[in-house]
């Protein structure tokens, strides 16, 4: 059981039988790859397959594939302010790297190994793909655009990725987490809402 006050469950930053220290940086770091290779591998897919043809009908009415380039950030929201979520994404990415000297949480290993995947792999785009893209003129510099092609409930729905799914999905999931109290160096702080 856990220490009043948020101490840590152990004495020696062990939880139980749970992985601690460079484990868990090598779990974030290995997911964060997983989702990265994920990610490209499928835009590159989608680039070769589908770009410049109509959509891929996979399920009417639920779920095609489209290739649009998002000048914006996930779901395509915020269009035109590529260059400030470049600057966004680099911050988050520099974050998790910081706070990961931190990390002897598992289920926060996992979030944040989602959110750095998802991060980088956008990030690529925005650094990497058209208009943008290192050897460019100076004032494309950051400003690429990310390759979406996921689109559900067509028409309804903003179309998104690989990348764009671990981001929100590891932000709800390390809202959960601050929510009941767990902490990035494996403590609870425990309090009447969330005992």
């Amino acid at each position: 059981m856990q220490a009043a006050g948020g101490a840590p469950l152990s004495a020696g930053g062990e939880v139980g039988a749970r992985p601690v220290g460079r484990r868990l940086i090598g779990l974030l770091a290995l997911i964060a790859v997983v989702i990265y290779g994920l990610d490209l591998l499928t835009k590159t897919l989608v680039l070769r397959t589908l770009e410049g043809e109509p959509p891929l009908v996979v399920i009417p009415g639920l779920l095609q594939f489209r290739v649009i380039f998002n000048s914006g950030a996930a779901f395509s929201i915020g269009t035109g302010m590529t260059f400030v979520f470049t600057l966004v994404a680099t911050g988050v990415v520099v974050a998790i790297l910081r706070t990961a000297r931190k990390l002897r949480s598992l289920p926060w290993a996992i979030t944040l190994g989602m959110l750095l995947g998802g991060a980088l792999g956008n990030l690529t785009d925005r650094l990497l793909r058209y208009p943008a893209g290192f050897g460019r003129p100076a004032s494309g510099q950051l400003q690429g655009h990310v390759v979406d092609f996921i689109e559900t409930f067509p028409g309804h729905f903003p179309v998104w990725n690989v990348a764009d799914s671990m981001i929100v999905c590891g932000g709800i999931v390390a809202v959960f987490l601050a929510w009941r109290g767990y902490q990035i160096d494996g403590t609870r702080e425990v309090s009447a809402k969330n005992g």
